[in-house]
């Protein structure tokens, strides 16, 4: 009876792997070619034009794809309008700027006869977040294409899926592995916070009321304690914004982890990646090597394209990424 339940329990696992394997090989490069050959071009002209408009557009649209795939998959579901994902706390402080980059991306492609309805939300949402990758200084990279567009959003569907502020590391490991993604793809794709912003809300506890013993965070450098604070002073709306990098906030660079080695990590889920000794190693790496962190991104950035997809039959192409169908 052991023997048949492990076989069983084998070839069950098989079978998720084979079609684990299957969705992900659904996903290619060129995979418009025939039906709407020029849409990497048009997606481009589209994202250009709007982040020449506002900076934001960066920042707003790396941080929307994320959000999507750690929420039912790169679905492109985080932009359909209320009631929605978008309702959720974690989802509120999403800038407007990506949806609205998508949104004019999905106008761009559809004005073309020969695209119209043929590209989904969720692959104009994958190609613009390379776009604004490269336009902030970031590295190219192929984008596998062929994802269908989710039709259900719900808040309920966010509640513990995505990453905290305050996330030790075995917290931000189990949230990552289980889409697959290990602790250097969790590192380098963190990485992205630096061109990101975050809100005086999330993090002013670590410079004012850190714990019942000490009012700050011993982890942050002192200088930049003293820059938080004047951004970000008692009793200031929580809303503001203020940049994760503090040196080079316009520049997607390797920044990111020269900063947390000098105690300049804004959340403690950035910081944590250096203090704890199981990861500091990677940030010394990324901090040393630009280009070792610029190809753990790519990598990263396309295993974080592959979760959760719809292919095929599934899903849909949304003709308004606002709703289904």
């Amino acid at each position: 009876m052991e023997k048949y339940t492990a076989q069983t329990i084998f070839s069950i696992f098989s079978l998720l792997l084979l079609l684990s394997s299957c969705v992900s090989a659904q996903l290619r490069t060129g995979f418009y070619q025939n039906s709407c050959p020029n849409v990497e071009g048009i997606v481009r002209n589209a994202v250009r034009q709007k982040f020449q408009q506002t900076f934001v557009t960066a920042p707003a649209t790396l941080r929307l794809f994320f959000h999507d795939c750690f929420v039912r998959g790169c679905d492109a579901s985080i932009m359909i309008a209320s009631p929605s994902e978008r309702d959720h706390p974690d989802d509120m402080s999403l800038a407007g700027d990506g949806f609205d980059t998508v949104v004019k991306a999905k106008q761009a492609v559809d004005s073309n006869p020969n695209c119209r309805n043929k590209v989904s939300c969720a692959d104009i949402l994958a190609l613009a977040t390379r776009e604004v990758v490269v336009l902030t200084g970031g590295p190219s990279y192929p984008v596998e294409l062929g994802r269908r567009d989710g039709r259900i959003s719900t808040q309920s569907s966010v509640q513990n899926q995505l990453p905290q502020p305050g996330f030790n590391l075995n917290q931000l490991n189990g949230m990552f592995s289980r889409h697959g993604l290990s602790q250097t793809d969790m590192i380098a794709l963190s990485g992205a916070h630096t061109i990101g912003f975050a809100h005086c809300g999330k993090f002013t506890k670590r410079i004012y009321n850190f714990s019942p013993s000490r009012r700050i965070d011993p982890t942050i450098n002192s200088g930049y304690v003293i820059q938080l604070k004047q951004m970000c002073p008692i009793g200031v709306d929580v809303r503001i914004a203020i940049n994760m990098d503090p040196t080079s906030p316009r520049t997607f660079d390797n920044a990111y982890f020269k900063n947390l080695q000098q105690g300049k990590g804004l959340f403690s889920s950035d910081q944590i990646l250096f203090t704890d000794q199981r990861s500091r190693s990677t940030v010394n790496t990324f901090a040393n090597s630009e280009g070792a962190f610029r190809q753990a991104f790519i990598t990263a950035i396309t295993k974080l394209g592959r979760v959760g997809v719809l292919t095929g039959n599934a899903g849909e192409i949304r003709r308004d990424c606002s709703r289904a169908n």
